[in-house]
């Protein structure tokens, strides 16, 4: 394990699922290990509250919610059912880069029940896609991002940060690591408990080490813009950053 030391310090090695042309069996498998690991998190309903909370202030027409870099689009069809089950009027988004990933995350919809939709985009670019005809469609209310930011050099989480500003009307939501001895515990025994994918295994304990503390979450979110942010720790060992606009 890391010293307290050597944790003090952001140390980004490249991660398995960061690779192009990664086994897409593998990948499947990795991303089946991390759905487990997200539902024992309960960061989708961490997500949730605040957006149910924006929607009852926001009476009428659904909120439109994207999430950046979904993966495997467990974010995004865990949304769509707390939705459905809360009577909250959703229409929920997901883009990844990865063409293997939309595909999971589109047969993962299709298998639970949810109505999402899924599109290939970079989260680094300026993820917008058409209409059926064309046309772009209106902007989000609310952009989310999950696990995500960790994977980033600080200047591209800083873009990602001022895009999704930019992209959200309403609400911006990132939940991620803590960098910490605790987090780095957590996640080598966490990813050997309920994972037998070797990536999953690989790659947990290195996002901890790859991770922000909280002082430097702040510090980038308010040099991306986002003036005002809340951040909040929350289990297991991540934290919860939402601004609002206005």
């Amino acid at each position: 394990m890391p010293s307290l030391n050597s944790l003090r310090r952001r140390e980004r090695i490249p991660e398995v699922m960061d690779q192009p042309g990664i086994d897409p069996g593998d990948h499947a498998q990795a991303l089946a290990g991390l759905r487990r690991i997200n539902a024992l998190s309960r960061c989708s309903a961490g997500l949730f509250a605040p957006i149910q909370a924006l929607a009852s202030r926001q009476p009428g027409q659904p909120l439109r919610v994207l999430d950046l870099a979904c993966g495997g689009g467990d974010t995004v069809i865990d949304l769509a059912l707390l939705a459905g089950r809360s009577n909250v009027p959703l229409i929920v988004e997901g883009c990844d880069i990865s063409a293997s990933a939309v595909a999971i995350a589109r047969a993962n919809a299709e298998r639970r029940g949810a109505t999402a939709r899924f599109f290939q985009a970079d989260a680094l670019g300026d993820p917008m896609p058409s209409g059926p005809d064309g046309a772009a469609p209106a902007g989000y209310d609310v952009v989310v991002t999950s696990l995500f930011l960790h994977h980033l050099g600080d200047h591209d989480a800083e873009v990602v940060l001022a895009l999704m500003a930019r992209r959200a009307r309403h609400l911006v939501l990132v939940n991620d690591l803590i960098r910490s001895p605790l987090g780095y515990a957590l996640a080598w025994a966490g990813t050997r408990l309920l994972s037998r994918s070797w990536i999953v295994h690989t790659d947990g304990p290195l996002s901890v080490q790859g991770a922000f503390q909280l002082a430097e979450v702040a510090a980038m979110a308010d040099r991306a813009g986002l003036a005002g942010a809340r951040i909040q720790r929350c289990w297991p060992e991540r934290y919860l950053l939402s601004w609002s606009r206005g």
